[in-house]
């Protein structure tokens, strides 16, 4: 009896807890939502979200069950889940919103996840807003979608007509940027440069940045010939860093064979390189090869060129790039010498930030080296920075350690 009362008193302590974050609707069809967000004259907000997501589990797990959020949330918006991919455990109520799962991804472009979808009462798409952030920025998305001024839509709608000035412009392509539309950002991108007399400020180098995907495209000259000027503004290779990926989409990847028991022509990718980019073809040759030998697994290939790689050109290599390259040859390299080699790559990966992911490597290789208090140390480091859902995978591979066991494939 003791224990059904403890029971039975905690039990409105939990319902009082679930209370408090968001009230999401999971009995209704889209059907349902549109006539019931009409009557109730309600905005309606979609999270669209796949099962394998990991920032849609944090979103779901952190964020959504927040007092603050559902204060938010509760009292405009009629509030669904979507899930947007296909299980053998879907039960019928997921089953069930299959089509107008598949529908709206269509039509609303849905190409991210999380992508967060907000309808005015009638129905109307108003905003949209992509990704996993912290509670505050997921109220301001939310305050977004009910501001006429910041809707991306009715942005859109306003760009459409006409409105063409500097200043809303830039609202909008910041709009576009939130809202992930990379193919209209890129059309308003080009309008508003032309609005600008300065091309080299700060925030016009961003937009440049972040809109540039193409040789094509006009930020691409800026970024190549005057990268030492976009990289005073920006930081050291980020010009080069841009650059080279578009060219290795289009003048490499291309010409890698689709079988991985054929091996990539080298002579004419140089060529083709060493004729438009004589500066960077051979940099942009040895890193293609450490990419391709990545790619279809051949580690004794891979060992000898992202050591040969590194010793030349590891200067230009990105943070993200020296953890990659690090992190692989801890996992696939039995050569001491190399697996030191990658020791250095990846303390250069975080000397500038606090990346737990980055220190995870390098505590990793550490261990693989034999030096295994040293890496219990930086392991323990890493733990401390990660957020709380994440502790757990970082926890194993320190218990690993403090057995002796292998913590690689």
């Amino acid at each position: 009896m003791k224990t059904i009362f403890l029971l039975a008193a905690f039990i409105p302590f939990v319902l009082q807890a679930q209370d408090k974050g968001v009230h999401f609707q999971h009995e209704l069809s889209w059907q349902q939502v549109q006539a019931k967000a009409k009557a109730e004259h309600k905005y309606i907000f979609m999270d669209c979200f796949t099962t394998w997501c990991g920032p849609c589990k944090f979103m779901t797990a952190q964020i959504f069950p927040q007092e603050s959020v559902g204060d938010v949330l509760n009292k405009d918006f009629i509030s669904i889940k979507v899930q947007l991919d296909t299980t053998a455990n879907d039960n019928e109520q997921v089953k069930s919103w299959y089509k107008d799962g598949h529908d709206i991804a269509e039509q609303y472009k849905v190409r991210a996840y999380p992508t967060y979808l907000f309808f005015d009462p009638n129905g109307k798409l108003v905003h949209l807003a992509v990704g996993s952030s912290p509670a505050e920025d997921f109220i301001a998305k939310v305050k977004n979608a009910m501001n006429p001024e910041t809707q991306y839509y009715s942005l859109m709608d306003k760009y459409k007509s006409g409105e063409k000035d500097s200043a809303f412009l830039r609202k909008v392509l910041l709009a576009a940027q939130g809202a992930y539309d990379m193919d209209n950002g890129r059309e308003i991108f080009q309008a508003y440069l032309k609005t600008q007399p300065d091309l080299y400020t700060k925030s016009n180098l961003q937009f440049i940045r972040d809109f540039t995907s193409s040789t094509k495209d006009n930020g691409f000259a800026i970024l190549y010939k005057d990268a030492a000027k976009v990289n005073a503004v920006l930081g050291a290779g980020v010009a080069e860093s841009i650059t080279q990926q578009i060219i290795m989409r289009e003048e490499v990847y291309n010409k890698f064979p689709k079988s991985k028991d054929e091996k990539p022509d080298w002579t004419a990718i140089d060529k083709s390189l060493t004729k438009n980019y004589p500066a960077l073809a051979p940099e942009m040759v040895a890193k293609a090869k450490v990419i391709w030998y990545q790619h279809v697994q051949d580690w004794e290939h891979y060992k000898t060129v992202v050591v040969d790689y590194m010793n030349k050109y590891g200067a230009n290599a990105s943070v993200s790039e020296l953890n990659n390259y690090a992190w692989t040859v801890f996992q696939k390299c039995d050569d001491m010498a190399c697996v030191s080699e990658a020791l250095n790559w990846s303390k250069r990966s975080f000397k500038d930030s606090d990346n737990p992911m980055f220190i995870d490597t390098y505590a990793n290789i550490l261990y693989k080296l034999g030096k295994k208090d040293e890496a219990i140390v930086w392991e323990q480091k890493a733990i401390d920075l990660v957020p709380d859902a994440e502790k757990a995978d970082y926890q194993k591979t320190i218990d690993k350690m403090k057995a002796g066991e292998k913590t690689w494939d």
